[in-house]
């Protein structure tokens, strides 16, 4: 299965799409990158990041950590060598001026944010990011995602 470098669909009914997808979509991050994921609760969001950082974590030979959606917290932080990952998950703020005190758009070259409901950020549109657009198919069934750079 291809990656898509510009907009495109990607097919992930399976897991096993979406874990491919996320190991392929690390080689085209080195550091600075705000990756947006919109899309309905359950559609694999959270799955994707799981993917995305253990692909990470494979690179450096270093052991798997679990990774789970900081829906209560908010942010869960990652350390892989010289990476860091931020992985927000906004689904409870109530007010967007509760996003201000996160500093979510820190800039370092050396940090990859991953952004779960960006809609609730007032502001995006200065920001450079990857959109990744989750959506259910065929009742439910089926699952894709749009990459939009």
């Amino acid at each position: 299965m291809p990656i898509a470098i510009k907009d495109s669909k990607i097919d992930i009914t399976s897991e096993k799409f979406t874990k491919e997808l996320a190991k392929k979509f690390t080689k085209y991050l080195k550091g600075g990158e705000f990756i947006f994921l919109y899309g309905e609760m359950g559609v694999g969001k959270t799955t994707f990041v799981k993917y995305f950082i253990n692909e990470f974590q494979n690179i450096y030979n270093l052991s798997q950590t679990e990774i789970t959606s900081p829906t209560f917290s908010l942010l869960n932080e990652y350390q892989v060598k010289d990476i860091r990952i931020k992985h927000y998950d906004l689904f409870r703020i109530n007010k967007k001026e509760d996003i201000n005190s996160l500093d979510i758009f820190e800039k370092d070259n050396k940090l990859i944010t991953l952004i779960e409901w960006p809609q609730l950020i007032a502001n995006t549109q200065d920001i450079k990011s990857i959109d990744l657009t989750f959506s259910y198919l065929n009742d439910l069934n089926d699952r894709s995602v749009n990459i939009k750079v």
